[in-house]
């Protein structure tokens, strides 16, 4: 069996279209708010990839950039006034910050309706209570994918492999809001072949290069990969995906699989964003 590829970069390419249409008819242009503190080579190149496709989607670009050395009082301030200012509709903290800023208590000055990156323990809490919110970019994406390829969630049975915050534990909860049967793995997890085997649908969002071979997946499930890794012999997943598509039905690719979605999601969140500021009632997640 060679398994069909899930095409993000098509996926993002649609959504961002999709979006773009959504904000030519909105009465006001949403801002987005990106903050970027110091000058991390990675974390400018991420932002500026944000804020070029949120101007090219007809968002305003309300991006501030603080010195590396800005005290922790100073960049709340500076998050205060952003959630205050009613031209913001998104704010988007970039990560990781210099080491002497807590960025969990600079996170929940964020409001929840404003919370794009979906990161704060207000915007969570929304979302385990399947209450109107924000969340994490990569899941959302993840269920974008799987939405688009026709994968029947229902009654499934759905492994995630990780339990960040970021997108393993958000994960899960997606897929239980739409009745899958989840179960998380992560590195304690008691042979955990075993325990993949048994997904209709799996997630590998762990962190470990290949870690998910032929062996671990059931024939005919639908396998994502969230993992991104720069080997020498170049760029490559959690999964063997070589290996795993002689098994899978359907699978990402890494690259050009989860990764496009991420800021695709996030200039979705922030049309969310706008909708939640106004009042309109939005779900928690695809």
């Amino acid at each position: 069996m060679t398994a069909e590829l899930i095409d993000g970069k098509a996926a993002a390419a649609e959504l961002r279209a999709e979006v773009a249409a959504e904000v030519a008819g909105l009465p006001a242009a949403p801002g987005l708010a990106t903050v970027l503190v110091g000058d991390d080579p990675a974390s400018h190149i991420y932002v500026s990839s944000k804020r070029k496709q949120c101007t090219q989607a007809g968002m305003r670009d309300l991006h501030r950039h603080v010195p590396g050395d800005v005290t922790q009082e100073e960049l709340l301030g500076i998050i205060d006034g952003l959630a205050e200012d009613p031209e913001v509709t998104g704010i988007l903290l970039q990560l990781p910050l210099p080491g002497h800023l807590d960025a969990n208590a600079l996170l929940a000055r964020i409001p929840p309706e404003k919370d794009v990156d979906g990161l704060t323990e207000r915007s969570a809490g929304r979302l385990a209570l399947g209450k109107p919110g924000l969340v994490p970019c990569t899941p959302s994406g993840v269920m974008h994918l799987l939405d688009r390829a026709g994968v029947k969630l229902e009654g499934a049975e759905a492994v995630v492999v990780g339990r960040s915050s970021l997108v393993g534990k958000p994960q899960a909860q997606l897929l239980l809001g739409r009745n899958a049967t989840v179960t998380t793995c992560h590195s304690r997890t008691r042979d955990l072949a075993e325990v993949t085997r048994r997904a209709d649908v799996l997630v590998a969002a762990a962190g470990v290069p290949r870690m998910i071979g032929p062996d671990a997946v059931k024939p005919g499930a639908v396998v994502i990969d969230v993992g991104m890794h720069r080997l020498e012999s170049g760029l490559c997943g959690d999964v063997d995906t070589e290996a795993v598509a002689e098994v899978a039905s359907a699978i990402t690719p890494v690259p050009g699989g989860v990764g496009p979605m991420t800021i695709a999601m996030l200039l979705r969140n922030t049309v969310l964003a706008a909708r939640l500021l106004a009042g309109d009632a939005v779900g928690t997640g695809p």
